[in-house]
C-alpha cells in the first residue's frame, strides 16, 4: 500500500456549491429516456447488398438512382432472426432500440399501403414486412421502441428533391405536387404510429425544408393523437424533446436537458464490407461513460447484411459492452451528470438523489488515486461490481485518498462508488502555487513523490509553473534547484521531463482530455500527463490541428495515433486515440507530447445533425 497524500492543489471551480438534490427529467415523459442511458440504432436497408452508403451515393451521384434501386433484388433477409437481435441488443445493456423504417432513399421495410410506396414486401427479393416481428420482439422483451424516419424522400414521385444537382420541381411553383408529398409521408406516419405506437420517433432530414412545410405541428398533432408520451428527437425544426449530436463525442455538456450521441462503431451507418475501422469495445464503453458523465445517452449503430446477420465485430462490441454494463447496472442507468472537472482524474456520474458519487476511471494505478474537494461526510466507498472497498486515507476534511488492489481495477472502466449522508456539497478550493522547496522535499513517507508530480501537473494546467523563473534548461541537464536533502525521484524526474517543464504555459480548457495538460510557449507542442496505466488508448477531443508526431517525453519513442469518426465532410474534428506502450510508462507520471502543425486549435461548438455528406 502506498501513503501518498500531506496536502493537495486542486483547482476546483466552483465555490462551495451544494448541488440540489434530485434532478427529474424535464419532463415526466421524458424519465425513462433520461434514465436508459444507452439505446442500439439499427441502420438497414438495401444499400447494405452492395455495401455503399445509405442514400446518399445516389443523391451525390456516386452510383445513379436506377443501379441503386436494382439492390432491392439482392436485399433477401434470408437470415433475419429478429429475436436474436433483440436478445443481443438487450445483452449489450440498451433499454431502447431504434431501427430504420425509411430512410432518404425511400424503401419502406414495412408494409406501407400508401400510394406508389416502394417496400420490402412488395419490391425486394425480402418479399417481408421487416420491421412488424421486430418490434414484436422489442415489446415482449420490455425494451422501449424507436422508429427512424426520413422526411425526405428522394425517390417519391412527387418529392421535390432528388439527387444534389437535380430536382424533379420547384415546390414554390407547383404546391399542389408537394401536397401529394405532404399527405404521402404523413399517411406512412399514421401507419407506423397505429400500427406500432413507438415510444420514440427519430425524425432525420428536416433541413431539406422548413418546419412549416414539413407541417411539424400537424404531426406531433397526429403522433399525439395515438401517444400522447411519444418522444421526438431535435431533427422536427425545433419541435423536438431532445438534442442529437452527431458521431461527434460533445467536448462540454449539450444545453438540452436530455440528449443522446448517436455514433457508428467504425465509420458507416449501413453495413459496407471493407470498412474495418472498428473501434475496440473498451472505446466504445469509455464513449458511454463519457456520455452520462454529461447526462446524456449513446445511441450505438450497428448496420446488418442484406440477408439479416451482423457482421462479427459488431457482435463482439455488443458483447463487451454488455459485460461492463451489466458489471456496472447501478452506475450507468438512472445517473446523471457528474461534478465538474479537477476532483478526481476521471469521469463521474450523481445518482438521482445527488447522495451517491460514482468515480469511472480508465487506468490503473498502484500509486493511490485522488479523490478532492468533497465537503459531505463520505458513509461509505466501494468498487461497484465486487463491493470491495478501497484502502481510503482521509487526508483532510475534504480530500481522500483511495487505494485499490490489483484485482478490484477492471479491464476497461473501474468504478466506485462513494456513498453520502446527502446531497453532494463541494469545497470552494483553489490552485494554490507549488514552490520547488515542497516539490523537491524528501518524503517523510513513501509515496510522496508521486503526490508532487501530481501537484506540479495540476500547477502546470492551471498555468502555474514553478520552473519558470529558474534556471531550468530545455534538456535538463546540470539543473540544480538549491534545495538540499532532495528526493531523488523528483530530481531524476525533473531531468527526464525537462521539456514539459521549460517555459511551458496553462494547459487546455477541460473536455479535450481527461487528464493534465500544459502547452509549450508557441502553443505548438500539447503535452499530455497520463496517470497510471491506461486501459486503453489516450484520447483528445475536439482538436483541429493536424499532429506533426507524438513522442512520449524523455524517452523519444516516437507514437503512432489513430483518428475515428473523422468524417471528411462534416467540420467536426475526429477523436485522437494513442496507444501507449505499457513498457514504457513513467513510474510516477508518464508525460507525452503531441507536436502539432500550429498553434493549438480547439472545436468547443455545439455538435450537432450532419446535413450534407459528399
Amino acid at each position: 500500500m502506498r501513503y501518498l497524500k500531506l496536502f493537495i492543489i486542486f483547482f476546483l471551480l466552483s465555490a462551495g456549491l451544494n448541488l440540489s438534490a434530485r434532478q427529474a427529467a424535464s419532463n415526466p415523459k421524458m424519465q425513462w429516456f433520461a434514465d436508459a442511458k444507452l439505446g442500439i440504432f439499427i441502420h438497414w436497408g438495401i444499400y447494405s447488398v452492395n455495401g455503399i452508403s445509405e442514400s446518399w451515393s445516389f443523391f451525390n451521384n456516386y452510383i445513379n438512382h436506377d443501379s441503386y434501386m436494382k439492390q432491392l433484388d439482392g436485399f433477401n433477409a434470408t437470415q433475419y432472426q429478429p429475436a436474436e437481435w433483440v436478445n443481443l441488443i438487450k445483452e449489450s445493456g440498451a433499454k431502447y432500440a431504434v431501427i430504420t423504417t425509411k430512410h432518404h432513399d425511400g424503401v419502406a421495410l414495412w408494409d406501407s399501403k400508401m400510394p406508389n410506396a416502394t417496400t420490402t414486401v412488395k419490391h425486394s427479393a425480402a418479399k417481408k414486412d421487416l420491421i412488424s416481428p421486430f418490434v414484436a420482439n422489442l415489446k415482449k422483451s420490455g425494451l422501449k421502441t424507436g422508429l427512424y424516419f426520413s422526411l425526405p424522400d428522394w425517390s417519391y414521385i412527387d418529392y421535390d428533391g432528388f439527387t444534389r444537382d437535380r430536382k424533379r420541381y420547384d415546390y414554390k411553383q407547383d404546391p399542389a405536387r408537394f401536397k401529394k408529398f405532404q399527405n404521402y409521408f404523413q399517411g406512412q406516419l399514421n401507419e407506423l404510429s397505429n400500427q406500432y405506437n413507438p415510444d420514440l420517433i427519430w425524425f432525420d432530414g428536416d433541413w431539406e425544408h422548413s418546419a412549416e412545410e414539413w407541417r411539424a405541428k400537424n404531426i406531433l398533432e397526429n403522433l399525439r393523437k395515438v401517444n400522447p408520451n411519444v418522444i421526438i428527437n431535435s431533427r422536427l425544426n425545433g419541435h423536438g424533446d431532445y438534442d442529437t449530436p452527431e458521431q461527434g463525442v460533445p467536448v462540454v455538456r449539450p444545453a438540452s436537458p436530455e440528449w443522446e450521441l448517436c455514433y457508428t462503431m467504425n465509420d458507416s451507418w449501413g453495413y459496407q464490407p471493407y470498412d474495418k475501422h472498428y473501434k475496440s469495445p473498451n472505446m466504445i464503453i469509455r464513449t458511454l461513460v463519457d456520455c452520462i458523465s454529461m447526462g446524456g445517452n449513446l445511441l450505438l449503430d450497428i448496420g446488418p447484411k442484406a440477408d439479416g446477420t451482423l457482421a462479427t465485430e459488431q457482435v463482439e462490441i455488443l458483447k463487451g459492452l454488455g459485460r461492463w454494463t451489466q458489471k456496472h447496472a447501478e452506475a450507468v442507468y438512472g445517473t446523471q451528470a457528474g461534478i465538474p472537472g479537477g476532483h478526481i482524474d476521471g469521469k463521474t456520474t450523481l445518482s438521482k438523489n445527488k447522495d451517491v458519487l460514482y468515480l469511472y476511471l480508465d487506468y490503473k494505478t498502484k500509486n493511490g488515486i485522488l479523490l478532492s474537494g468533497i465537503k459531505s461526510k463520505i458513509n461509505k466507498i466501494e468498487v461497484v461490481g465486487n463491493k470491495a472497498q478501497p484502502y481510503t486515507i482521509k487526508l483532510n476534511e475534504t480530500d481522500y485518498l483511495l487505494n485499490l488492489k490489483d484485482t478490484d481495477f477492471d479491464s476497461d472502466v473501474t468504478v466506485i462508488k462513494v456513498s453520502l449522508n446527502g446531497p453532494i456539497q463541494l469545497a470552494d478550493n483553489k490552485p494554490g502555487t507549488l514552490s520547488l522547496a515542497d516539490l523537491y522535499a524528501a518524503p517523510k513517507q513513501r509515496g510522496l513523490t508521486n503526490l508532487n508530480l501530481s501537484k506540479l501537473a495540476i500547477n502546470l494546467n492551471a498555468g502555474i509553473n514553478v520552473f519558470q523563473n529558474t534556471s531550468l534548461p530545455a534538456d535538463g541537464l546540470d539543473f540544480n534547484p538549491g534545495i538540499n536533502n532532495v528526493d531523488q525521484k523528483i530530481s531524476n524526474w525533473v531531468i527526464k521531463n525537462a521539456e514539459a517543464l521549460y517555459k511551458t504555459g496553462k494547459g487546455i480548457p477541460a473536455g479535450h482530455y481527461q487528464g493534465n495538460t500544459a502547452l509549450s510557449a508557441d502553443k505548438q507542442t500539447l503535452y499530455l500527463f497520463v496517470e497510471g496505466k491506461p486501459t486503453g488508448p489516450i484520447a483528445i477531443k475536439g482538436l483541429k490541428n493536424n499532429i506533426s508526431r507524438i513522442r512520449i517525453v524523455g524517452e523519444g519513442t516516437m507514437l503512432n495515433h489513430e483518428i475515428y469518426n473523422k468524417l471528411y465532410w462534416s467540420k467536426i474534428p475526429g477523436i485522437v486515440y494513442i496507444p501507449v506502450p505499457e513498457d514504457k510508462l513513467d513510474k510516477e507520471l508518464t508525460v507525452i507530447a503531441v507536436l502539432l502543425d500550429g498553434p493549438i486549435d480547439l472545436y468547443r461548438e455545439k455538435v450537432g445533425a450532419i446535413e450534407s455528406n459528399l
